[in-house]
């Protein structure tokens, strides 16, 4: 039996299209550590729902310090 597998980060599929500016993605990232912090870790879905929010913001939060850092 073969478990089917979708990897929470697909480079070709979830591209970021657009850079958010780095205090935007500051805020941005503090908000949704603050949104999960009560999350319980009893709860799969809580817990599915913070780390894709937090992979996101964290996917954001690096594009928006490389771009400052290129400039």
């Amino acid at each position: 039996m073969t478990a089917s597998v979708s990897p929470l980060h697909d480079p070709e599929r979830d591209a970021l299209g657009y850079t958010v500016p780095l205090d935007s993605a500051i805020r941005r990232a503090r908000e949704v550590l603050d949104e999960h912090a009560g999350a319980n870790i009893h709860d799969h879905n809580e817990m599915l729902r913070a780390a894709v929010a937090l992979d996101l913001r964290l996917r954001s939060l690096i594009a928006a310090l490389a771009a400052e850092e290129s400039r």
